[in-house]
């Protein structure tokens, strides 16, 4: 350089400098008309190495910094050679401490890149990484010039980056045909990396600096920034989790930009697709209608039909490649996003709100990619259901509901069961006797089968009935929804843990080989959730239970009341509060004969006395008061046997207890409540309705006839269930003896209160041994007989009244 150029680039006033600079400028004019380039490059190292990287001399960096710029401007179309000498040392006076360096800095890269344009995409990543920085500068002056250098850039940039090559890249005129196409100037790869690692900054100004560019980069069709979303779409939902509304608006118009984007894209997608499906369907209708014809054309017409249709595909084949659509060939990766979305689900509202939309629109786009993520969707997506902010709960609300019925929708289990042939139950509910009477105990037999079989009762949702055949088979892991729903059970909200029901309630009618087994952790947790404070979750709970029990094996079902009668024993306050309920939501979903014969052989068993005195108690009041055993009790009214009027009356053998009184006071009660109403007026018109007459009434003998006249012999062993009551109520008195401290064989005999004959009555036998009993218990029948019966006479109704008679028989025998 010459001597005054280098003692004005050294001057501490920014005029001189600049007097050096237009010096230094003309300097380098004339070199390049006289394409001395050796000195031009010397007197770039000169103002780079001895000003530029003058760290301890701010004036002489400053002076090295206008010096380059005005190297620049004089280079003009020769820069492009010299950019690697003069962009280094500049953007190390981007990070020097003084902040006039720092805005110099800026002020010579603007002259730098106005004059290089498209060349200085070259360093596109280095200068990207220095504004990042600078936007948050602490001195105003040093933000201004990052800002003014930043819209130069971006102007470059949108003008050029997806085309332009480097004249130092460019192909050898004299060189082959075949040169590979050379890389463009600005690289949309190795600026993600980049783009990845700045994306976690917290400044406000670095946020609204990324997402600017990141819409610019975007609004470039031919870089297909949307290829990339995941590699920053994280942070951009982060970015609506801060508390600055420009950042946060910003960011939400650019997560718009790119969801309306990816529609965009499926959508040409899909309409080629079925493009190509169409051509394809014309093009085998016309082979066929070819081959149809050819039968009646001579061989010379059907080589010019050929022909012709030939040339009718060359030319649609030719066409449809032809016919490019911006967007068919980008390739989204929808996991890779998904992945984000649904890692972002536990994150603060708004950014919750932004990837629960995102979730629902992907239902819409593409409801396969976001199926296997569903275990993970609905560990987050059910408690934000009970969310307190309204938007929120919608939003849960709209991308549950869309994910339910996509998943419903799929082909399961199920239907290949519904095209199997009918079971053999169908055939045993028209099995006739051969007297042309049907059998009872077929049809009750019978009709608990059918109800074992009959569909699960109706949901509060409905669900598409037929499958669309373009859905694939479920590809859903059952067993780890099943988990993460088992957990929200722990939930706090009641909405949460009656939608995680509902969700295993569906996910089990679609394949019941796959959700809960007996022997797996959810079953224990579904018994649990008996406990449930809410009656909803309960209701849902045992709706679930008794889905599982119809599609199980019989040793499932019978597990289960077993571990059922285990929970009530071991939780008293459940059995008080919730057992009724419990027995009647299950009577109402399986089959209510089945439910109690399998209690009955369970509470057989029970060694606790007092807790089956107290089952028993509740599924008695139950069986006579409960509307979802009506059709139970209507079967065991017109159950004629020969043993109806009498087999009650075996209660009469009991030992008279405080228990056992307070359950007769109970049925009493139970008779002369408004509900029964009707029964005692059918005991005021015994002519009417013999079937409840008293025994001591004149109507006694056509019970007797009607019991005579009944069916041939019962195939139910009564004689074999009588001596099973008896060994049962001995072993409870002895239980009971042991417990008040005496011997067990202190228990009075009973042998005389025996009501065998009551057996004999109904069929026509009366012992004399039991002549002066008789009078008891006829005289108190009338009474207490139609406790059992609901809407009319039956003979369950008469065997309460035997009962009745019994104990007011032994009543009066002890007083006398």
């Amino acid at each position: 350089m010459e001597p005054n150029v280098v003692r004005f680039l050294n001057d501490k006033l920014y005029d001189k400098r600049k007097i050096g600079a237009l010096d230094l400028e003309r300097q380098i004019r004339e070199l390049v008309a006289a394409k001395d380039f050796p000195r031009i490059q010397a007197i770039l190292e000169q103002l780079c190495n001895e000003y530029a990287y003058a760290v301890h001399q701010p004036h002489a960096r400053n002076g090295g910094l206008i010096g380059l710029a005005a190297a620049a401007i004089a280079l003009g179309p020769e820069l492009p050679r010299y950019l690697e000498i003069i962009v280094p040392p500049v953007l190390a006076c981007f990070v020097d401490q003084d902040a006039r360096v720092r805005y110099y800095a800026c002020e010579s890269m603007y002259n730098i890149a106005k004059v290089a344009k498209g060349e200085i995409l070259r360093y596109f990543n280095h200068i990207f990484d220095a504004l990042c920085k600078l936007g948050a500068d602490s001195e105003l002056s040093v933000k201004n010039g990052a800002e003014l250098l930043d819209r130069l850039i971006k102007d470059i940039v949108a003008e050029s980056a997806a085309t332009y090559v480097s004249v130092l890249e460019a192909k050898d005129p004299d060189g082959p045909d075949d040169q590979p196409d050379p890389p463009t100037a600005f690289s949309l790869p190795k600026f993600i990396p980049l783009l990845k690692d700045r994306i976690g900054a917290i400044n406000p100004f670095t946020r609204t600096f990324l997402v600017g560019w990141i819409m610019l980069l975007d609004s470039i069709p031919d870089l297909e920034l949307v290829t990339y979303l995941p590699e920053f779409l994280g942070g951009l939902l982060k970015f609506l989790s801060g508390n600055n509304r420009d950042v946060h608006a910003t960011t939400k118009t650019c997560l718009e930009r790119f969801l309306n984007e990816i529609k965009r894209i499926s959508r040409i997608k899909k309409g080629i697709a079925e493009s190509k499906k169409s051509k394809g369907d014309g093009k085998r209708k016309r082979e066929e209608s070819v081959d149809s014809g050819s039968m009646q054309l001579a061989p010379d017409e059907i080589d010019e039909a050929g022909s012709t249709t030939a040339n009718e595909e060359d030319d649609e084949d030719v066409s449809s490649e032809d016919d490019w659509i911006p967007g068919q060939d980008v390739q989204i990766n929808f996991k890779a996003i998904l992945e984000i979305l649904t890692a972002t689900l536990d994150s603060p509202l708004d950014s919750l709100l932004e990837s629960l939309r995102w979730i629902v629109s992907f239902l819409d786009i593409c409801p396969e990619e976001v199926l296997p993520f569903t275990p993970k969707i609905l560990a987050h997506l059910l408690p934000a259901m009970a969310s307190g902010v309204e938007p929120i709960r919608q939003a849960a609300a709209r991308v549950n509901t869309s994910l339910m019925d996509y998943i419903v929708s799929l082909t399961d289990e199920t239907e290949s069961q519904q095209s199997q042939p009918p079971s053999r139950v169908q055939t045993s509910l028209n099995t006739d006797r051969p007297d042309g009477t049907s059998s009872t105990r077929a049809s009750l037999s019978s009709a608990r089968d059918v109800d074992l079989r009959s569909p699960t009762p109706a949901q509060p949702r409905s669900f598409p009935t037929q499958v669309p055949s373009e859905y694939p088979a479920a590809d859903l892991d059952y067993a780890a929804a099943v988990n993460s729903l088992t957990l929200l059970f722990l939930n706090d909200h009641e909405e949460t843990r009656v939608a995680a029901l509902t969700w295993l309630i569906m996910l089990h009618r679609k394949a019941p080989r796959k959700i809960v087994a007996f022997n797996d952790g959810t079953f224990p947790a579904l018994l649990k959730t008996l406990s449930d404070p809410a009656e909803a979750v309960v209701t849902k709970d045992l709706q679930l239970l008794s889905q599982i029990s119809k599609n199980s094996e019989d040793d499932y079902f019978s597990n289960f009341m077993l571990s059922l009668l285990q929970l009530f024993s071991t939780d008293r306050r459940l059995l008080e509060t919730r057992g009724n309920l419990i027995i009647r939501q299950l009577c109402m979903s399986l089959s209510p004969e089945r439910i109690y014969r399998t209690l009955a052989e369970t509470i057989e068993k029970e060694e606790d006395l007092e807790f089956a005195s107290i089952m028993v108690q509740n599924l008695n009041n139950n069986l006579i008061t409960a509307p979802e055993l009506a059709d139970l009790r209507k079967r065991l009214r017109n159950l004629e046997t020969k043993a109806r009027l009498a087999h009650l009356c075996i209660g009469a053998e009991l030992e008279m207890t405080v228990n056992i009184l307070i359950q007769i006071d109970k049925l009493v009660q139970l008779i002369e409540s408004p509900v029964f109403t009707y029964l005692r007026l059918q005991l005021l018109e015994p002519e009417k309705y013999p079937s409840v007459a008293a025994p001591g009434a004149s109507n006694y003998d056509r019970p007797n006839r009607l019991g005579v006249k009944g069916r041939e012999e019962s195939i139910i062993r009564w004689d074999q269930l009588l001596e099973k009551f008896r060994s049962v109520q001995d072993r409870a008195r002895r239980a009971q003896r042991l417990m008040s401290g005496g011997s067990p064989d202190d228990v009075p005999d009973l042998s005389g209160l025996r009501l065998a004959d009551g057996a004999a009555d109904a069929g026509g036998k009366e012992p004399p041994s039991r002549a002066a009993a008789g009078p008891p218990v006829p005289q108190k029948e009338a009474v207490t007989q139609p406790a059992a019966a609901q809407k009319r006479s039956t003979g369950l109704g008469r065997q309460f009244g035997r009962l009745g008679g019994a104990v007011s028989g032994r009543n009066r025998r002890s007083q006398g």
